[in-house]
């Protein structure tokens, strides 16, 4: 009976998630009336699994963690809700004693609030305002003629839908150099993490020679930066679907599109089991570096790995700095280390306006994760590899308001020199 009861939903949640993508190939933007962002923190393993039962039979859009398999006791849990799903998603919390408060009561709304800061020079590039894929490609392209003794712009690839991938390097062109690679964007929604590449590359141009530390940095290491890694998601998320997280492949299921990129490095890549189903929001895709923006990262890695120091990954929410690894809670070999730069570009972040980061493994800060672009760097022999969760703690989650795009960098900037100061003091 148990069995016939879990096959059956299975089936209704399958066919939830065909609905839901068929909705996702429509023509218009879609829509998120008096849709909710619960926050639940379950006690212990009984609650748990009736979390992990509500996921089976409802189609939850899970922000933190990433899906219903990472869920454990103590865990602030993070889920997107239809209006229609409240009354019955309320009344199981409520039979169980699981208590939840609403982080956003009307999530299209909280979308179109977003967007609060007024463009006083449309046209040109604003750094405090989130930018379209077209904007930021165009950017790219200025940001070189702009400042062409510090910045070249190179592509490295295609995305499946043919849109190129640019990485802009940032530093002096002589000579060799130690390299920071840092990737924004590898999750569409996540619309903070491209503002911030786009104001790191825009303020070491503007800087350079201005400010001592900047100066200095600049005339001994290069960035290489990619805006924006997941373009296609980044894409839908401006002109379909707001809340979308994976790239636009398709799947062996014709219903169910994309790809998590941040799932799909050859980094313990089939130790999930969470991650197999290719409608899941974390789906690994088909093979390890299956999809096209994965392989032209990969390449262009493997190509330079013997200047590159660094890996940073800028990602959105949950404020956490953290470090490899997420596929085991075995602490990395230079584990103190990382700890210790953390430390110190946490301290440094905070200086700022006085935001706090936690900071420590991927698998114990924030949920034990496979085939993330981070672990597969440190594995390749980038010892110093980090990823960051960006503002906020979950009171607008992905949808930070533009009010918050200049502080949000301005700290971030001051980590990221830290990191950066370390590596020039401490070569490897």
């Amino acid at each position: 009976m148990a069995f016939a009861k879990s096959k059956k939903r299975t089936m209704e949640f399958v066919l939830l998630l065909v609905l839901i993508a068929s909705a996702h190939t429509s023509s218009t933007i879609r829509r998120f009336d008096r849709e909710k962002v619960l926050r639940v923190k379950p006690q212990d393993e009984k609650q748990v699994s009736i979390l992990k039962d509500l996921a089976d039979t409802n189609l939850l859009d899970f922000w933190h963690p990433s899906s219903a398999y990472n869920v454990i006791p103590k865990m602030d849990v993070d889920f997107r809700i239809s209006e229609d799903q409240f009354l019955h998603i309320h009344s199981v919390l409520k039979k169980n004693e699981i208590q939840y408060e609403v982080l956003i009561y009307d999530l299209q709304e909280e979308i179109e609030k977003q967007f609060d800061v007024k463009d006083d020079f449309p046209g040109r590039h604003s750094y405090s305002k989130y930018n379209d894929w077209s904007k930021i490609a165009a950017w790219t392209q200025r940001m070189t003629e702009k400042s062409p003794e510090l910045i070249s712009r190179v592509e490295i690839g295609k995305t499946g839908e043919n849109n190129p991938m640019y990485v802009l390097k940032v530093g002096k062109k002589s000579g060799q150099r130690r390299v920071i690679f840092m990737d924004c964007g590898i999750h569409a929604r996540e619309w903070i993490s491209p503002a911030f590449c786009q104001w790191f590359v825009y303020q070491a141009a503007k800087t350079y020679g201005k400010n001592k530390i900047m100066t200095k940095l600049l005339d001994k290491l290069n960035f290489y930066v990619l805006p924006v890694f997941n373009i296609d998601g980044y894409i839908w998320s401006w002109t379909k679907d707001r809340m979308w997280r994976k790239n636009r492949a398709k799947t062996d299921m014709p219903t169910c599109i994309g790809t998590d990129l941040n799932r799909n490095f050859n980094a313990s890549w089939n130790s999930d089991p969470g991650t197999n189903h290719p409608c899941a929001e974390v789906y690994r895709g088909a093979a390890p570096e299956s999809e096209k923006e994965t392989k032209a990262v990969v390449n262009f890695i493997q190509s330079h790995i013997r200047v590159i120091e660094a890996y940073v990954s800028i990602h959105s929410y949950s404020q956490m700095l953290m470090f490899p690894y997420g596929y085991t809670k075995v602490m990395a070999p230079n584990h103190e280390e990382l700890f210790k730069i953390s430390k110190l570009a946490t301290e440094a972040l905070a200086t700022r306006y006085e935001t706090k980061y936690v900071y420590g493994p991927i698998a114990t800060t924030i949920y034990p994760t496979s085939g993330s672009s981070i672990d597969w760097a440190y594995d390749l022999g980038i010892k110093r590899s980090f990823a960051f969760e960006l503002r906020d703690r979950g009171r607008y989650g992905f949808l930070l308001p533009e009010s918050q795009i200049m502080a949000t960098c301005k700290e971030t900037m001051m980590a990221i020199k830290s990191i950066a100061k370390y590596i020039l003091k401490n070569p490897l």
